[in-house]
This record gives structure tokens, sequence and C-alpha cells, in this order.
């Protein structure tokens, strides 16, 4: 048996608090081992979403997410998401289908696994208040994935599990996308600390800072050297650190078309949107560190 439930594109509380209702009604009516699927009003699963979601599932196995892609549309700045969203794709397929984040957009869920979750809140096990969604995260689709795998069980995204998803058409509709989605991810490994699950999240959020402070003083420099010496000629090390760079580029986005890996060849439309990328974690990480209070609205 299964169950289905669509919850509003927003990831605010206000969100999580819908989820908790309708997952409160929903599960009275299903066994342990039946299934609960929740996804976004925005979102599309793919015909095979639930019967490869429902293959995937075993005694380890506590929820199943999908590979989120865009939609079509939003100029320039939609086709750097949906080049964006292939690469994490293309990274999951890599990690052998190994789910990052049990996404909104569309996740499925052993019933058991929910109510072990809420009964982990309620004896303090896991933080996050007393029900299946934490109230008190940004992105509660990336909390209750820490939960989940707190309590020892694998999450997974599939291939075959994709959806089609919103994007943002403006940049200050992206900004407050992903300032919340950033600063949801530092709080929650804030609130959880540094465990064997979040271990690897405390990682990628460190390489993620280093990398973007790295590219800022590595343009910084660059500038400078042009403006002091003009062109200093090229060096066949970095031409081929460059090209390296390129290739990969490329590779990871050639499902998304011949015009993802046009742009991708051009390379200053991506480092453009990493440049935004990285000014939204710098924000995010000042925000967290000044514990400042951010109010959010549904994009």
């Amino acid at each position: 048996m299964a169950g289905a439930l669509a919850h509003p594109a927003s990831s605010a509380a206000p969100a999580a608090g819908a989820l908790n209702q309708a997952v409160a009604w929903m599960l009275p009516h299903l066994a342990d081992r039946d299934l609960l699927l929740v996804q976004d009003a925005d979102t599309v699963l793919n015909p095979w979403f639930a019967e490869t979601a429902v293959r995937t599932f075993n005694r380890r196995v506590g929820a199943v997410g999908g590979v989120f892609y865009g939609e079509q549309g939003g100029g320039l700045l939609g086709l750097l998401q949906r080049m964006e969203f292939h690469r994490y794709a293309w990274e999951m397929e890599r990690t052998g289908g190994k789910a990052q984040v049990l996404t909104g957009t569309g996740t499925m869920f052993r019933a058991r696994v929910l109510r072990e979750v809420r009964a982990a809140r309620r004896s303090g096990r896991i933080g996050g208040g007393t029900d299946y969604y934490s109230l008190a995260s940004l992105t509660e689709d990336d909390e209750i994935t820490k939960a989940v795998k707190t309590l020892g069980y694998r999450t997974m995204s599939p291939a075959g599990c994709a959806v089609t998803t919103e994007i943002m058409t403006t940049l200050p509709k992206l900004w407050h996308q992903r300032l919340r989605w950033q600063r949801g991810a530092l709080e929650n490994l804030r609130d959880y600390g540094w465990t064997r699950v979040t271990a690897r999240y405390f990682v990628q959020q460190f390489m993620m800072g280093f990398g973007a402070l790295s590219f800022a003083i590595y343009l910084a420099y660059m500038t400078l050297v042009l403006c002091t010496y003009g062109w200093p000629g090229l060096s066949p090390f970095w031409t081929a650190i460059g090209l390296i760079f390129v290739v990969e580029k490329v590779v990871s986005v050639r499902r998304a078309g011949p015009l993802a890996v046009f742009v991708a060849l051009l390379m200053i439309p991506e480092m453009l949107y990493d440049l935004f990328q990285h000014a939204v974690y710098f924000t995010s990480l000042w925000g967290l560190v000044r514990r400042s209070e951010e109010k959010w609205v549904a994009t």
C-alpha cells in the first residue's frame, strides 16, 4: 500500500507544519512496510518514479529521493540552473545513487521510518521538535535526511526517480531560494553537530568555502597582474589545467543538450554564476555567525 502527499513549493517552516499535519493524517492508515510519497506541488514525476523507488527499498534503505531537473524556460538564468541540476544528477550517478538530500521535490518514505523519526525526536535522540518534519529548520528536506541517516538507514536517489521542478526566473528569486537552502544547510549542521552522519556534510561545506575563497583570491590576483604588468602570456601548465577543467564542465552537462555544452565551453557565464553562488555562501555564513533571524517568503 502507498500514500501520496503534495506540499507547497516553499520549503520554509509553514510547509513543514502542513506536512506534519498531512503525515499525521495518513500514517494511521498505513502499515510499517507501506510507503508514503511526498512531493512539491510544482514538480512532475517521471512515469517510472514510483516503480523505481519501490524496487530500491530494502531493509537498509529508509527513503528514496528524486533526482531533480529544471523545467524549460527562464532564458540564460534558467539554463544555468538546469546545467547545475544536471551536474548534481551526474555526481549522484557516479556515487551509485546515494542521496545527499531527500529532496522535497519528490521523496518516498517507509512508513515505519517516519514513525521512528518522530519517536527519536520525542525521546531527544535527535532534535527538531516532536513531530515528523522539523519546524525549526529552513530546509526541512535536508534536516529529515540527516534524521533518517542518524537512525541508521540509507537514503537513495536512483536515476530512474527523475523529477522536473520549477526554476527561478529572476536573480532576486534565485537569491532568496539559494540563501534559504544554504543557510538551512548550515543551521542543520550546527544543530546536529559533528557525528558519523554529518562529518561528510561538514567537509563538503568546508570545501565549498575553501573553493569559493580560493576563486576570489585567484580573480583578485589576476586582476592585479593584468593591471600592473598586462597580459602575462600562456603558461603550458595552467593551460593544461584549464583544459581539464573545461572538459569536466562540458562532459557533466552533455545530457542537458547542445546549448548547455556551448555555454559550458564559453566559461564566462558559469564563472559569473559561480560568483553568485559564492556570494550566497558567504552571506549565509555571515548570517549564521551573527545569528541573524531570517524571514523567508515563498518563491
